[in-house]
């Protein structure tokens, strides 16, 4: 305990950040179906979100190495809290989209410096336990704020002002509770090609989980809404799926070291695949069983990305593992950014449960090309797999090129 409470302020801060940045984002598609925002919009909102939380990941270690952890967390949260009182100042799905890349942008570089300096700050024998207990943080700070919605409202502007307040009560923790000076990063060459021919299979399924994952972030609330739910069953809708993904994502990585971790993606694809189009043609607008089947949903979906990323590692050659993990960021941040426009273009032609139809035909495709992989390779033996590591946040992988120098190429085992 004594080695993980220097970290503590640390902890605070992101559990504070992360609840902000949680209930942004259920807010905007809430508020923006009340003001009468068609789902196409809500949906290039959230392809601009992704498209700026794209670009922080890529130039964030550039603005940590020009001015350090603490100016550059100062700046990005003061942006980030300032685009929040905006959000409700000027009501414009142009300007809202505008915002929202840039929140997006702050936010991926906000994550990448408070994990890149827990990395910095822990030791091997307690990496796993610290990492363990930030993503606890995560979960109960992502769906717990999600409950300020009810209790305050989407239609004025207290609930903005608590977002703006939460963000900017993050830097406190960090000004003032850590004294310790990360050394600057170090930059590392994506190499998208080299990880291509590693494993072309794990390169996809990013793409797919990244259109997925992000449609139903950005535009399950909208679902939800249109079906009738109240704001209390929506936002625990949204709740229920991501803890879902969160509980059931050890018991299937632990699978995943002992099968080919290919037929664990496939029993994925086709678990997400089922309760996608259960939702589409059986949850009907009953608040319980869209609960329940969510949770499902949740269950195989959220975990895609981490199977991606074991298989890819089993692959590749010993100290590729930062370079991998972050070319497949790319490739979901690629896939996230297509991902809300196009469904929600369905979705507002066609109907809110045309979302989870899309998300079906996705995982379709995934599950062919799984099974034309699995034929075209074999499977890498028990005995040279990497131990699976459980990824939440994305933006995880893009605090690994963060690390000190000496640390930056350390295998999955590591951690």
């Amino acid at each position: 305990m004594s080695s993980i409470r220097p970290l503590i302020p640390l902890l605070i801060a992101a559990g504070i950040l992360l609840g902000g940045n949680g209930l942004q984002g259920t807010l905007i598609a809430l508020r923006g179906a009340q003001e009468g925002f068609e789902p196409s919009t809500i949906g290039f909102m959230g392809t601009a979100y992704f498209g700026g939380f794209l670009l922080g990941c890529i130039f964030v270690t550039r603005i940590m190495k020009a001015v350090g952890h603490v100016r550059s967390f100062s700046a990005l949260a003061a942006i980030a809290a300032s685009g929040t009182l905006m959000l409700v100042l000027i009501i414009d799905p142009l300007v809202w989209s505008a915002i929202r890349f840039a929140t997006g942008f702050c936010f991926a570089g906000l994550f990448t410096i408070m994990e890149s300096w827990l990395n910095s700050g822990v030791q091997n024998h307690n990496r796993a336990r610290v990492l363990a207990l930030y993503r606890i943080i995560d979960i109960g700070s992502v769906t717990g704020a999600q409950f300020l919605i009810p209790v305050f409202g989407a239609d004025g502007f207290t609930i903005f002002a608590i977002m703006s307040i939460m963000i900017t009560l993050s830097l406190v923790p960090v000004s003032l509770g850590d004294r310790s000076n990360p050394t600057a990063p170090e930059g590392v060459k994506l190499d998208l090609a080299r990880v291509w021919r590693i494993s072309p299979l794990a390169c996809i399924g990013c793409i797919a989980v990244g259109v997925t994952n992000s449609s139903f972030r950005t535009l399950s609330p909208v679902y939800a809404e249109q079906i009738g739910m109240s704001v209390t069953d929506v936002v625990t809708f949204i709740s229920v799926g991501i803890i879902g993904g969160a509980l059931i994502q050890y018991p299937l990585g632990h699978i995943s070291d002992i099968w080919d971790r290919r037929k664990v993606l496939l029993l994925t694809a086709t678990g997400s695949m089922v309760a996608a189009l259960a939702l589409v043609f059986l949850a009907g607008t009953s608040t319980l069983v869209n609960f329940g089947l969510v949770f499902v949903f949740g269950s195989f979906a959220m975990p895609m990305f981490s199977l991606s990323a074991a298989h890819a590692n089993d692959r590749a050659d010993k100290g590729e593992f930062v370079l991998v993990n972050a070319a497949l960021m790319l490739f979901y941040s690629f896939g996230a950014i297509g991902g809300p426009l196009v469904a929600a273009t369905f979705m507002q032609r066609l109907g809110p449960q045309s979302l989870f139809a899309f998300c079906a035909a996705v995982y379709v495709i995934l599950i062919l090309i799984i099974l034309y992989r699995m034929r075209a390779r074999e499977s890498v033996p028990a005995s040279k797999r990497g131990r699976f590591i459980a990824m939440l946040r994305t933006s995880t992988i893009f605090a690994r090129l963060a690390r000190r120098p000496g640390n930056a190429e350390k295998p999955p085992s590591a951690d």
